[in-house]
């Protein structure tokens, strides 16, 4: 299946196209006249050769066809690679992953489980006052951002 959001702009100043004598059946015809094709595309080094047919311009043709679908080939595992470095570069979503636990019986406490600020006011953190929470979180970052500078601040 073809996925139509892939354009393939084949530049035909980027092919460089080389004309040689087909071998095979044939006949004299085949031995006497240039009539397969070989297709290098300059910037992958994807190289095809066709000499199914026995007219250059048909050779070419499917030449120039097999060489796009190969191109295609190749920017589809690009995106693939990209989705895959993509998905690998998301958290893991499960039990321990939190950010901030909320303990709301038999004592009110929130705790930051990556900076471990706690607040004893649980009814303002549920309302929104999240800046201790994010401060803490922030000078965390660029202490890890500065080189040689992993004790913390005065």
């Amino acid at each position: 299946e073809v996925d139509e959001d892939i354009d393939i702009d084949l530049n035909p100043n980027d092919v460089r196209i080389d004309t040689f004598r087909a071998s095979g059946a044939g006949g004299q015809k085949v031995n006497k006249t240039d009539s397969a094709i070989r297709m290098t595309h300059v910037p992958t080094g994807i190289v095809v050769s066709m000499q199914n047919e026995r007219s250059q311009h048909k050779n070419r043709d499917m030449a120039w066809k097999v060489l796009k679908s190969r191109l295609y080939e190749l920017e589809l595992r690009k995106q693939q690679a990209e989705r895959d470095r993509i998905e690998a570069s998301k958290s893991d979503i499960s039990f321990g992953s939190q950010i901030r636990n909320y303990v709301l019986a038999p004592y009110r406490m929130v705790k930051d489980v990556r900076t471990g600020v706690e607040s004893g006011n649980t009814d303002a953190v549920l309302d929104g006052e999240l800046d201790p929470f994010i401060s803490a979180y922030l000078l965390g970052v660029r202490r890890k951002d500065r080189p040689g500078s992993s004790e913390p601040e005065a």
